[in-house]
């Protein structure tokens, strides 16, 4: 088979809209994964049982089930119950609630590492729980943990072609119809090409961000 760069031509519009498509799916779940954690996070740490274990159990159960298995069930199951999203919304919400189990192992280990001291002085200068957290701990916290988080927004880019399997066409899907219907290989290279593109500069950027807040 010889590389034609026709087929590269006729693919290029479905190519930026499915672009469009995955790039809103990246945000979209990277904001609600990062939001989300925290708040996973900082419950997991109350000391109210009843707040702690019930969340620690949720973030488990999701943690260890497939993600296109949990995009299935807010696509085609949760409907049933009154709920109803259109395939990028089901994606991008299936994203950021899969990863905001991960993220907030990344925000508890950013917490743990917050030396005991500076909770002492902020008991010490009588803050209140809500102004330690806000003013003194979530600071120090989230700048020790970005990196981390940051990489999981490359794995995250790296997923977001499963939510093609609910109909969110993203690059892939776009480039799996367009291969489908004109039997040709050129629409897969270069979608191929463009998650390179996309995640290796990327991934360069925060090992640069990584070695800034480390000084």
């Amino acid at each position: 088979m010889n590389w034609d760069w026709s087929n590269v031509a006729d693919f290029m519009p479905q190519f930026w809209d499915g672009l469009l498509v995955t790039i809103q799916a990246l945000v979209g779940g990277a904001v609600i994964a990062f939001a989300l954690g925290l708040v996973w996070a900082i419950a997991q740490r109350s000391k109210a049982k009843w707040i702690s274990w019930p969340v620690t159990a949720v973030t488990e159960f999701i943690r260890n089930t497939p993600l296109l298995v949990q995009l299935f069930f807010l696509f085609y199951v949760v409907p049933s119950w009154g709920i109803s999203m259109s395939p990028l919304v089901t994606g991008l919400v299936g994203l950021g609630l899969h990863y905001s189990t991960y993220t907030s192992e990344v925000y508890r280990a950013g917490i743990e590492g917050v030396p005991v001291g500076q909770w002492e002085a902020a008991t010490a200068l009588s803050l209140s729980k809500g102004r330690t957290w806000r003013a003194v701990i979530l600071p120090q916290a989230v700048r020790r943990v970005i990196p981390a988080l940051g990489n999981y927004v490359i794995v995250m880019l790296k997923e977001s072609p499963q939510i093609m399997a609910i109909g969110a066409l993203d690059m892939l899907g776009e480039a799996q119809g367009f291969s489908s219907t004109t039997f040709t290989y050129e629409a897969i290279s270069v979608v191929g090409v463009a998650f390179i593109v996309i995640a290796y500069p990327a991934s360069l950027l925060l090992r640069v961000l990584e070695r800034r807040l480390v000084r």
